[in-house]
């Protein structure tokens, strides 16, 4: 989580060609699993650890000493996550944002997954099934060193963690807004589930709807809004100079380029003149059939993320139970029905709403 990282987010060049691959070869395994992994964790929301590490470190409970030491993990990973995105926005001079808060937590944090990466013992201990943790023992047998391995467990955790927390919580802000996509989807997953409390993927593909709700809201709130490239080569977009934006614009090599999916999501050129709305059918209409690069919440090309379809197989799980579990879920009395884009947001490395996702439940 330092500089000294070496990580897939952190490499450039064969290295970074030798951890994608690494890392591609796991998430395609996870593909061919069927959904059994995410049905201990969704009641705490934390099934992407359990992906990581093999077993849940059950961030959300502090009912035991080892509880409280995962709790002061996950705060501590949340100071150095958040001193990882004042660096990000000084860049190319993050090295100068190192105050010692933000070393002690990196070191938290380094000690924390190597203490655990040695309670698994992975090269003497083969009680450990393939099934639960099979993602770490591939990444560990292609790791030169613990500290290796480590940097690449940080790295996805770092990228999957809050991305998927935050879509879930954008999405629950939106459908408790939106009564009549809520009750669409209700009427999906029921049509599609019947009584049966656990989907497969072939289920879940089906549920056209619940994709579009989650393209709509990853579009209105993009995990990551903003995200920035090195030119490697003096180059020229075809569009963004000129006063109105519309001119060629030289980019120089070693320049950096900030781009934004929060920014463009919202362009009424692109998405229309409600772009600024929440409205899922716009997918299903064939209006944006051929929407190409204006939308990327998973970015694209080499570095498209790995995590794509195993996080929208999360989110789409989650979603799925939950309405499953609670016959209604709705917008508490004296909660605010603001307008899309004008709630209190807070900007880490990810986008988050600066007051939480407040709902109502009830079980039938």
């Amino acid at each position: 989580m330092t500089s000294r990282s070496r990580g897939i987010f952190t490499q450039e060049g064969p290295s970074w060609k030798h951890s994608r691959e690494l890392l591609r070869k796991q998430f395609s395994r996870v593909q061919s699993r069927n959904l059994n992994h995410f049905h201990e964790h969704v009641d705490n929301l934390i099934a992407s650890t359990a992906l990581l590490f093999g077993k849940s470190v059950y961030s959300l409970k502090a009912d035991t000493e080892q509880d409280a030491s995962n709790k002061l993990f996950s705060e501590r990973f949340n100071i150095a996550q958040e001193g990882l995105a004042k660096r990000f926005r000084i860049a190319p001079w993050h090295f100068l944002y190192n105050p010692p808060a933000f070393q002690k937590a990196c070191a938290n944090v380094h000690r924390f997954v190597e203490q655990y990466i040695d309670s698994l013992d992975l090269g003497e201990n083969d009680s450990l099934d393939d099934k639960s943790y099979g993602f770490i023992k591939q990444v560990a047998l292609e790791s030169a060193s613990k500290q290796d391995l480590r940097d690449q467990l940080l790295n996805v955790l770092l990228a999957g963690r809050d991305t998927t927390a935050c879509c879930l919580a954008w999405t629950f802000r939106l459908l408790v807004r939106h009564e009549h996509a809520m009750c669409r989807l209700r009427k999906e997953v029921s049509s599609i589930m019947g009584d049966s409390p656990h989907a497969t993927r072939e289920q879940i593909k089906k549920m056209l709807y619940l994709s579009y709700v989650i393209k709509e809201s990853l579009r209105l709130y993009p995990p990551v809004p903003l995200n920035n490239r090195e030119a490697t080569q003096t180059t020229i977009l075809p569009t963004g100079g000129g006063p109105n934006a519309d001119r060629p614009m030289l980019v120089r090599k070693g320049e950096l380029v900030v781009f934004s999916q929060y920014v463009n999501s919202r362009k009424k050129n692109i998405y229309g003149a409600d772009a600024d709305e929440f409205r899922p059918e716009r997918w299903e209409a064939g209006e944006l059939a051929k929407i190409g690069w204006a939308y990327f919440p998973f970015n694209g090309g080499p570095r498209q993320c790995l995590g794509e379809d195993f996080a929208l197989m999360e989110v789409s799980y989650t979603l799925m139970r939950l309405l499953q579990t609670f016959s209604t879920i709705s917008l508490p009395k004296g909660e605010p029905v603001e307008a899309v884009g004008c709630e209190r947001q807070r900007l880490t490395l990810v986008l988050s709403s600066a007051d939480g996702c407040r709902v109502e439940v009830q079980s039938s």
